[in-house]
């Protein structure tokens, strides 16, 4: 049978979902391989470095710093040193804590003086006789790493972090923003086709994960944030709405750190697009749920997909059907694709056949092809660059 590479966006009614949870630096695991954990549960901990700050020390004291430490004037780097160290209250390594009044300059009639605060809490990391700066770095400040989805600690990376499996429904986006949210899946579209309009979201969609259809619109979306909603999960979404809501340009190349007040997923692409008819069922079947989400996005070199994890119980069933996962490495006939390009852009399609020989395209390039059957029925012939396969 003839089958081809292509990359793969998965889409799975039953998926055992093995999550990495490591920490930024190393620090200290707090759970046991075979513990049970919930999304809140913290699995590991460390200490991460202050940041430093900068502070024009001899500019706030009126201490004459020359660029020329050879030569200024009689004014040698000694000089400024023991100018510097006359003012100083503390010393390099010290602990100091924030308002602290850390230098002072007298006045010679010692009436006035000119003083300089630390503007936070941390130690005297260096003093630079040379520009009159002051570096203070902050206190280490605690990160904890919580374990996002409910499910069992199958692996302890010591000092790192842990791997969490969990069987689940799991779906990835095209496109989100903002980071990892959890809460009860709440579809609120009956059809892929539906817009999600601002009037169907209240105060009871607090706390809750948001399922639309085709669109949601700009006050929609404003309106999710107002109540509280954990996150919107919709087929697409307009350019402009989506800069209002942030307030700004988004790139596309790397998202997750959105300051925003809800994870958004883009299930098809920017504009209105009819959600996939399997992706809605899929959710539709999880409503009332726990769904955990995660709108960070990377195009780049090592991709990520923002992704759906809708924890299942049922995971005998799993035991039973895991082998039943097919062309992790390529596609073939049956399979079932997205087009990526125009003019179907969007369209979801199932691949008929794998013509071996190169064909000419439109722009006289050559090119491998598909042959698929769009949902409507009708028989379309795309490159093979321009499909992602959709793994069920």
């Amino acid at each position: 049978m003839a089958q081809a590479y292509t990359p793969g966006l998965k889409r799975k009614k039953l998926y055992l979902v093995k999550k990495r949870r490591i920490l930024p630096i190393p620090g200290k695991v707090l759970v046991k391989k075979g513990e049970k954990v919930t999304p809140t549960t913290i699995v590991a901990t460390t200490m991460v470095p202050g940041d430093i700050q900068m502070m024009p020390m001899a500019s706030m004291l009126d201490i004459d710093i020359s660029t020329d430490t050879a030569d200024a004037g009689g004014m040698g780097l000694e000089y400024q040193k023991s100018m510097i160290d006359k003012c100083m209250l503390k010393k390099e390594g010290e602990e100091v804590r924030a308002n602290e009044i850390i230098a002072r300059k007298k006045h010679v009639l010692s009436i006035f003086r000119k003083e300089c605060r630390c503007p936070v809490n941390g130690k005297i990391e260096f003093i630079s006789y040379t520009t009159g700066q002051l570096a203070i770095r902050e206190r280490p400040k605690e990160q904890n790493l919580n374990a996002h989805i409910p499910g069992i600690v199958a692996d302890v990376i010591p000092e790192q972090g842990v791997v969490i499996e969990t069987p689940a429904t799991y779906i990835q986006g095209i496109f989100g923003i903002s980071g990892e949210r959890h809460g009860e899946l709440t579809v609120l579209s009956k059809s892929p086709e539906e817009i999600l309009t601002a009037d169907r979201i209240g105060s009871e969609c607090t706390g809750k994960i948001l399922v639309g259809g085709s669109l949601v619109q700009g006050d929609a979306l404003k309106r999710a944030a107002e109540v509280g909603a954990k996150g919107i999960i919709v087929g697409g979404i307009e350019c402009k709405d989506l800069r209002d809501f942030l307030g700004y340009e988004i790139g596309v190349a790397i998202t997750g750190n959105e300051e925003t007040a809800l994870t958004l997923i883009i299930t098809e692409g920017y504009g209105k697009m009819r959600m996939s008819q399997k992706t809605f069922e899929l959710l539709e079947e999880s409503d009332g749920k726990l769904a955990c989400i995660d709108g960070t996005t990377h195009i780049r070199a090592g991709v990520i997909r923002p992704e759906i994890i809708i924890p299942r119980d049922d995971l005998e069933k799993y035991a039973d059907s895991q082998d039943k996962e097919y062309l992790s490495g390529g596609i073939g006939p049956g399979a079932i694709v997205r087009i990526i390009r125009e003019p179907y852009f969007g369209y979801i399609a199932r691949v008929v056949s794998l013509p071996p020989e190169l064909q000419t395209l439109e722009t006289e390039s050559k090119a491998r092809v598909l042959e698929a059957e769009l949902e409507d029925g009708r028989l379309v012939v795309v490159p093979r660059a321009n499909v992602e396969m959709i793994e069920e």
